[in-house]
């Protein structure tokens, strides 16, 4: 059963012939199996952002840091309970800290 879902007015990308059983063919001319094993062309490559470049060197320099897992536990159940309270006054000057490391 086929179910035709309509693409509001965008390109139709081309479809795979039905019936090649579990090994697709791609366009490089290498199954889908092949692809997944890393037997790929040499001349696959993958490029990235300067912004995603900086996201993994984020992530790099806070894999070692500890989560203080008793702290965590103590604000969920407080956030559960509702006694968790806010200081605004507080935010607010976390906030303006952080825009002053911000500015040059």
């Amino acid at each position: 059963m086929n179910t035709t879902i309509s693409n509001n007015g965008l390109p139709k990308l081309p479809q795979a012939p039905s019936g090649q059983g579990s090994s697709t063919q791609n366009a490089t001319g290498t199954t889908g199996s092949e692809a997944a094993s890393g037997t790929a062309g040499a001349d696959d490559r993958v490029q990235l952002t300067d912004s995603a470049k900086a996201m993994q060197e984020a992530a790099r320099a806070h894999n070692g840091a500890e989560v203080d897992t008793k702290k965590v536990e103590q604000l969920r159940q407080s956030l559960a309970n509702g006694t968790y309270k806010v200081d605004p006054s507080r935010i607010a000057d976390r906030m303006l800290s952080l825009e002053s490391q911000l500015k040059p």
